[in-house]
């Protein structure tokens, strides 16, 4: 017998993605064990063959380890704390979202109630979950990675252990997940300028993919002059971005497309020109978002 068939697994919260994970224990052939808040969003689960509790208390000692997945840190201890001690004795791992702050204090509320913990992030959406080269990372109790990497590899074969501090995954998924929205934003712009002509956002697709394949090229280099400060290496300078402030406002009248969003950055380039940093890479910004001593 495979001996994930002998293995138990409880996750909590049946969202998008925590149905995502606990299909993906399903498929594994692990003992699924699941729990909601609003149990009617368990049912699907359960028609799948996981076990649906209603009883958080009942789902938290079906099995050794717990995967949380509900929307906050403050939403999972919350929940758990329903039941004073319920987490004693269990391996908590966390795959929600929150600030490093709430992961620390959350591992310390675990910790004091006798549960070990480890934080996690995955980076992907839930259609990606278990896919090979789907990325999860891990912050906390080394003992909790080690013994249950098999169980988490279900859940993405990309894993990484970042290291002892709790707040690690949250710290991560804070730094790397600034891109998002920024990028979605971009690419919604570009399909509304491109609507402005009549043009469907698709035929776009092939030539965004094409120059964020630059842009990935590009970080290790925008790594280097951060790391480094020497801010010369790009060869993109603040003071290009900063000529292109006009041409932007050229293209909201034409296209009528809001640009409103782009103040912000419009605005932390005239404080680099007028700090004397025209000449200096773009990534010399970071000393505008940051007091470096």
């Amino acid at each position: 017998m495979n001996s994930a068939k002998r293995l138990s697994v409880t996750v909590l919260g049946t969202g998008s993605m925590g149905s995502a994970l606990a299909r993906a224990f399903l498929a594994a052939g692990y003992r699924t064990h699941v729990w909601n808040r609003s149990p009617e969003r368990a049912t699907t689960l359960a028609a799948a063959g996981a076990v649906a509790h209603r009883d958080i208390t009942d789902a938290v000692e079906a099995s050794p380890v717990i995967i949380a997945c509900l929307s906050t840190f403050a939403a999972t201890r919350a929940s758990l704390s329903r039941d004073p001690g319920i987490v004693a004795g269990r391996d908590i791992v966390t795959l929600n979202s929150g600030t490093p702050a709430q992961a620390r204090e959350f591992g310390q509320w675990a910790h004091c109630g006798g549960a070990r913990f480890l934080g996690g992030a995955i980076k992907n959406v839930p259609a990606a979950v278990g896919n090979r080269d789907t990325l999860l990372y891990f912050g906390g109790d080394r003992a909790v990675f080690d013994a249950h990497t098999d169980t988490l590899r279900v859940l993405g074969g990309d894993l990484d252990f970042l290291g002892v501090e709790t707040d690690l995954a949250a710290l991560y998924e804070s730094a790397v997940g600034a891109t998002l929205l920024p990028a979605l934003l971009g690419f919604l712009e570009g399909a509304a300028v491109l609507a402005s002509r009549g043009l469907p956002a698709h035929t776009m697709v092939p030539y965004s993919v094409k120059w964020l394949r630059m842009i990935e090229s590009l970080l290790p280099v925008l790594a280097e002059e951060i790391d480094t400060e020497t801010y010369t290496l790009l060869g993109s300078s603040v003071g290009l971005f900063h000529t292109a402030l006009v041409d932007d406002e050229q293209l909201a009248a034409e296209s009528g497309v809001d640009l409103s969003w782009h103040a912000p950055m419009h605005d932390l380039l005239r404080r680099a020109v007028a700090e004397g940093r025209g000449e200096q890479s773009i990534t010399a910004l970071i000393e505008l978002l940051t007091a470096r001593e």
